[in-house]
């Protein structure tokens, strides 16, 4: 038995699943999902410590690639000047605003931002060969006409992570990879494509949590790049930081990639995720409300501190994290404020000697561009910002202590409803919810979810004096739930389904898209 396609492209998009790219894709799967399967199961054995009680620690093994003499590979020129990242989902229509926002990369997301239907999935990929060739355009159902403008911003796509299937596409009537899925299409359809146009096939990686795992994705490259008789180096990967393990492996990571590697990003949500995911038994190490977790607190401020050491030691970009304000039009003081918090956050990464940062909407660019345009003025990044002063200790990375910090009902409510309507959002097929005038993605949901978990596990006291129990949540999810129109609007009944299984579960389930994913068409 080969690959199979089990359900029919989207009318329009044929050509994405070709005979010549499925066996292409095929043939990075066979080659190399035993090797993800083994290293899947690594992460299990991985958590058995820590839900011992083991703290992770950097590596003795790899002592001598830390602070070692190499360096990744020079950054092509149109990956030199990254000041702005503007991300969204690989829809048509956010893709153009994207890439004509005056952002200096777009990454067009396969992941945490995109609810990855079949539709999604392919459309998206068919939009990304379209944006390449310069024939992507839209058209709204109100007869708005959407098009590329003359200058866009470096296109990047995130491909899904290593734990995700792909169910409509089996080998040997086992579900894809979806990582090996999404990358294998759009290399096939679109490196030599970019090549002709002075560009380049550009990933971002997402939650990685080894460097084997790096390793892997190095190979990956390698093969695709003779397959298709592309030149050696020709990729270039930025990785995410966004797994508390990867944070300890970071000069790994990109020792690993170093001849495909253009940085690292801190990836904060999905790290705050992790940090309560790895820690999910651990009573000591409990985080107060989301809103309090600010990148001030300091096992953010380590993690970022060292994120921009370890790659301005090695010639790599340092990425800041998502900026998730949208700017509210309607409300001048309230669209006031988020600007100023942007302000102040960008200030703090381009202090920090971050190269660049990431915002989440059009109206965000022209801000934080400013702040990065009057610090660096016309270098296009700050490599030689060594902060070889920072010394960051494996303590430091897993304090979780927030001075001041508290865990109320207010935020346990504000996690049960963001966590309603995100859900909500995903099976309607959009996976970025505005909410609140934050852009909320897959990563803020599992940060909601993993809270109440852990907080309903260890019966963690409220600044009330009540302990979070079981009963309090099924009383405020049922007053969330009826006030949001109740479980026969729209998708709600499925989205509170989901999240009473992913709370009140007895073991900690580790993805929630995971379960997502079986509602999806």
């Amino acid at each position: 038995m080969s690959l199979q396609v089990l359900t029919a492209a989207p009318e329009g998009t044929e050509k994405v699943l070709s005979r010549e790219a499925l066996a292409f894709v095929e043939s990075l799967h066979r080659q190399f999902n035993p090797t993800r399967e083994l290293l899947l199961a690594r992460r299990t054995e991985r958590q058995k410590l820590f839900d011992a009680g083991t703290t992770p620690d950097f590596l003795p093994e790899t002592k001598a690639i830390r602070g070692g003499d190499w360096k990744v590979a020079h950054a092509p020129d149109d990956l030199q000047k990254r000041r702005v990242e503007i991300t969204g989902p690989a829809e048509r229509k956010m893709m153009i605003n994207a890439l004509n926002s005056g952002a200096s990369v777009f990454m067009a997301d396969f992941e945490d931002s995109l609810s990855p239907s079949w539709r999604n999935i392919v459309q998206g990929q068919q939009a990304c060969s379209d944006a390449i060739r310069r024939t992507l355009t839209f058209t709204s159902p109100e007869g708005k006409s959407y098009a590329l403008a003359d200058k866009t911003a470096t296109l990047l796509v995130r491909p899904r992570g290593w734990h995700l299937p792909e169910k409509h596409v089996t080998v040997d009537g086992k579900p894809i990879s979806a990582s090996l899925f999404d990358f294998g299409l759009y290399f096939f359809h679109n490196a030599r494509a970019l090549l002709d146009r002075h560009s380049g096939p550009y990933f971002y990686l997402p939650k990685m949590e080894s460097h084997l795992e790096a390793r892997l994705w190095n190979d990956v490259f390698r093969a695709a790049q003779d397959g298709l008789k592309i030149p050696q180096g020709t990729v270039r990967a930025t990785v995410l930081i966004e797994t508390l393990p990867a944070a300890f492996e970071m000069e790994e990571i990109l020792y690993e990639l170093r001849e495909h590697a253009s940085g690292l990003n801190a990836g904060r949500w999905d790290y705050m995720f992790s940090f309560i995911k790895k820690f999910r038994n651990r009573k000591d190490k409990l985080l107060p409300d989301r809103v309090q977790v600010a990148m001030t607190v300091p096992f953010l401020r380590a993690y970022t501190e060292l994120l921009v050491k370890s790659c301005h030691t090695h010639g790599a970009h340092a990425m800041g994290g998502m900026s998730p304000f949208i700017p509210n039009r309607k409300n001048p003081e309230v669209n006031e404020k988020a600007l100023a918090k942007v302000r102040e956050d960008k200030l703090r990464e381009v202090n920090d000697g971050f190269d660049g940062t990431w915002v989440a909407h059009p109206d965000l660019v022209p801000v934080a561009m400013e702040v990065f345009d009057q610090v660096l003025g016309d270098r296009p990044h700050q490599k030689e910002k060594s902060r070889a002063e920072v010394r960051v200790t494996a303590a430091q990375l897993v304090d979780p202590a927030v001075p001041g910090g508290k865990i109320t009902e207010a935020g346990f409510r504000l996690n049960v409803e963001v966590a309603l309507q995100y859900l909500n959002q995903w099976l309607l097929e959009n996976g970025a919810a505005a909410i609140h005038n934050l852009m909320e993605d897959a990563a803020t949901a599992e940060i909601s979810r993993a809270q109440l978990w852990q907080w309903i596990r260890h019966s963690a006291s409220l600044a009330d004096g009540r302990p979070a129990t079981r009963a309090l949540y099924q009383t405020i999810r049922s007053e969330e739930l009826e006030k949001l129109g109740g479980p026969g609007t729209a998708r709600y009944g499925d989205a509170a389904a989901l999240l009473d299984a992913m709370v009140l579960s007895e073991e900690f389930p580790d993805f929630l898209t995971l379960p997502a994913y079986a509602l999806l068409d």
